[in-house]
């Protein structure tokens, strides 16, 4: 028989302690306490090990700890969630604290340690966690990531569970460091990050403040227009499933379901226009579930706005700097992001060739007309063309065999 909740929770409290090593026996407990009602229920209480000294600078000062997730899985190394927190090195009391979540396949913490160091010289701790089947959390013989998103929908609703207690569990060890008592609680993710954190704030009512970078909502349509999870896509409809259906399959754990449940958070929404991973059409539904956030688009796809990474978490911590401290952020207008292109262009004098570019003009308009410097094996080119949903543009290029009608598939990145 499966043990109640209240008798998880002293099991753990009197098997776990301070040390590494009850870490790790209290993560087997943990996985004897899973929930079965998913992460709408706040975790067992549990006590905390002590946090290890990693370094120390004039801006940050950087911590360590481990704990067992408040759910199991069936790798043992993903049920231990690893944390990593920057505090501020000159803070004199306690300091609102920043959840940052990584996106899916991050081979390492560089990026958002960066950003945990912006949020630290404006006077906030940044808590930087591992998502399940990431980085140390993955299994031995995986890579990170590659068990996050698979194409099951029962195995999907398993990993978003634990992601959100693991979540709700680190809100709790915040709570119980004097570093941070008494101070509001935001919350940011990248990509998949946000996405899990979309759905955190939808049930954890102590976060109070989010940043959602390339996010979006309505999963069901994220996986079936995504690029990213062709394979995955594939596969599930092999199994019998379309959009609809896969709707229905995961909406318990669709941020929508929950977001419209709470009160409204003000909320920083940052997406891209050209996003062919987290579709434009996502991210607008999560701004209209979040009611009036603020809003940031970008003009380049997923990845272009890793370009222009350092000014995107300014912006970021610049949010948080003003509206975990009472005060109201103003977003900029625009940050100029790059479009780039790769694909194929073909002709009737070159044939097909792979090109790589980059757009000098764009309608802002989805499907507008946009112009792109492009460089291919046989020269550089400009081509200037209409693109459609699928990423197919019909048009002209100019290059050393004069004007030419075209056609050129192309993604942007």
């Amino acid at each position: 028989m499966r043990p109640s909740r209240a008798a998880c929770a002293r099991r753990i409290r009197l098997k776990t302690s301070r040390a590494l090593g009850a870490v790790i026996a209290a993560s087997a407990l943990s996985a004897a306490c899973a929930q079965d009602s998913g992460f709408e229920q706040p975790p067992p209480a549990i006590d905390f090990p002590e946090w290890r000294l990693v370094s120390r600078d004039p801006v940050s000062t950087e911590y360590e700890l481990e704990f067992p997730s408040a759910a199991s899985s069936a790798h043992p190394a993903n049920d231990i969630v690893p944390l990593r927190v920057l505090v501020p090195s000159h803070a004199e009391g306690p300091v609102p604290a920043v959840l940052i979540l990584h996106y899916w396949g991050a081979l390492d913490l560089r990026s958002e340690r960066n950003l945990a160091v912006e949020l630290n010289r404006r006077g906030l701790a940044g808590v930087l966690l591992t998502l399940p089947y990431h980085l140390r959390r993955a299994p031995a013989g995986t890579r990170s990531g590659a068990l996050a998103i698979v194409p099951d929908p029962k195995s999907l609703i398993r990993t978003m569970d634990q992601s959100v207690l693991d979540v709700r569990r680190t809100v709790d060890w915040v709570q119980s460091r004097p570093e941070f008592a008494g101070t509001p609680i935001g919350i940011t993710g990248t990509s998949l990050g946000a996405l899990v954190a979309s759905l955190s704030v939808g049930v954890e009512p102590r976060i109070s403040k989010a940043a959602f970078l390339l996010g979006g909502a309505d999963l069901a349509h994220i996986l079936w227009t995504s690029s990213r999870v062709v394979r995955e896509r594939e596969e599930l409809r092999r199994a019998g499933y379309n959009e609809a259906k896969l709707r229905e399959a995961l909406k318990r754990i669709e941020p929508l379901e929950h977001l419209k449940q709470r009160p409204p958070v003000r909320a920083f929404v940052i997406a891209a226009r050209n996003d062919t991973v987290i579709p434009p059409s996502a991210s607008r539904k999560l701004i209209a579930v979040l009611r009036e956030p603020l809003v940031l688009w970008l003009d380049s796809g997923h990845y272009g706005g890793f370009l222009v990474q350092k000014q995107v978490q300014r912006s970021i911590s610049d949010y948080f700097g003003a509206e975990l401290k009472g005060g109201a952020y103003v977003p900029p207008k625009r940050i100029a992001a790059p479009i780039l292109r790769v694909g194929l262009l073909a002709d009737m004098d070159d044939g097909m060739q792979v090109i790589g570019g980059v757009d000098l003009w764009r309608d802002r308009a989805e499907g507008g007309v946009f112009a792109a410097f492009v460089a291919a094996p046989r020269g550089f080119q400009l081509f200037v063309g209409t693109q459609s949903r699928r990423g197919l543009s019909v048009g002209v290029n100019v290059g050393g065999e004069g004007v030419q009608p075209s056609l050129m598939w192309s993604m942007v990145l």
